[in-house]
């Protein structure tokens, strides 16, 4: 099976477009026990159980869940003093019986009931997710499943993580399209800006894109390797900022990345790609219908170990440095602080090599199933 060039560029072009509201009602699930939580019945066991936390190991521990999770605000820090949030809300966008609109300040960071059009929202504690409730913020739950029994609404609110998403998309844009320009006004000759990116762009021409699909098919993916070398880059510079993000750390943003080169890898294979597969070549015909099934779950190995690779990497990156600078406010002593900064502080460097990393693995993993779906085979057959 063949998709034309326009075909391949408006399938990429439609799933980058969609692929911010994938996460946008999917902020990641905290695993701590959950209570039940009544506003007229046990208050005071409420309003302790989601208190701000007093000690160092729990402030440590809520810093370390504030960095790696998404959220309906971009919250930057908190002075502990005065209990002042610096940041800026984002658009809240709930379909409910039509759509509510709203700004995210009304939650006052999760500690308030948010009322639009007669109707009463909150945002759970230990989910993160936005609920339907009444005028006193009830939130119940199963005694036996210890699930939410409050309506859940069709969440397309713009988080942290769509955000970040949107701008790095923009960014690119406007790098790449000034890169363009300069091309066509230099006569081929890159300035400004782009000199830093022209280099990486044949990188992943030369390095990446023709040795593992070869000089006959490589421009009709060039587009999205480096759309997608550059998206994954950026996201996983952004997570090396202090200010919470973690996009390529949620899984369901690296999920829809591994779907998307399934996606084309599949659907550009040719007749010898699936002839590999289902009834490979070169091997006796007993063989070739054992071999079959384990090809074919092949299929689906290779996108879900480019997802799990991409987010095992980075969230743990992100748990270990977070952690690494919490133990200095723990040991509370020049010695162990001193250590933890030197530690952190070499953790960060790597986690920068890991940044390139990661997006040159992806994308040369996703280049190398591109080759293998056009490869022209010339085996003869078993007899």
């Amino acid at each position: 099976m063949v998709i034309s060039n326009k075909a391949l560029r408006f399938i990429i072009a439609t799933f980058v477009i969609c692929l911010p509201f994938i996460s946008m009602a999917n902020p990641e699930k905290d695993t701590t026990t959950v209570q039940t939580v009544v506003a007229h019945e046990g208050a005071e066991a409420s309003h302790e159980a989601h208190a701000e936390p007093t000690d160092v190991k729990s402030k440590v521990k809520a810093f370390i869940k504030h960095h790696v999770l998404d959220s309906h605000e971009f919250s930057f820090f908190q002075d502990d003093e005065t209990g002042v949030h610096y940041g800026f809300a984002l658009p809240i966008i709930i379909y409910d019986n039509g759509f509510q609109i709203f700004s995210s300040s009304k939650f006052e960071h999760g500690e308030a009931v948010a009322e639009s059009n007669g109707n009463f929202y909150k945002i759970n504690h230990h989910d993160g997710k936005i609920y339907k409730t009444d005028a006193a913020g009830t939130i119940t739950e199963d005694e036996k499943t210890g699930f939410v029994t409050n309506v859940r609404p069709l969440d397309l609110s713009i988080t942290k993580t769509v955000f970040s998403i949107l701008l790095a998309a923009i960014l690119m844009f406007v790098l790449f399209t000034s890169l363009a320009k300069s091309y066509s006004k230099n006569g081929g000759i890159a300035s400004g800006v782009g000199r830093i990116f022209e280099p990486v762009v044949l990188y992943v021409r030369d390095e990446i894109a023709i040795p593992n699909i070869g000089e006959k098919h490589y421009k009709k993916y060039m587009s999205y390797l480096l759309t997608i070398f550059f998206f994954i880059l950026f996201l996983n510079l952004f997570g090396l900022m202090p200010f919470g993000i973690n996009v390529t750390g949620n899984l369901t943003i690296t999920f829809s990345l591994a779907i998307l080169t399934f996606l084309i890898t599949n659907l550009t294979a040719n007749k010898n790609y699936w002839g590999h597969i289902f009834w490979m070549p070169g091997v006796p015909k007993v063989m070739r219908i054992v071999l079959a099934p384990i090809e074919l779950l092949g299929v689906f190995i290779k996108p879900f170990s480019l997802m799990i690779r991409l987010y095992a990497n980075i969230f743990a990156g992100h748990i270990v440095l977070m952690s690494i600078i919490g133990l200095m406010f723990i040991f509370k002593s020049w010695l162990g602080s001193s250590l933890s900064f030197g530690l952190s502080f070499a953790l960060s460097i790597l986690e920068i090599l890991v940044a390139f990393l990661q997006a040159y693995i992806f994308t040369m993993l996703s280049a190398l199933y591109f080759g293998a779906a056009v490869e022209e085979h010339h085996h003869e057959e078993a007899h």
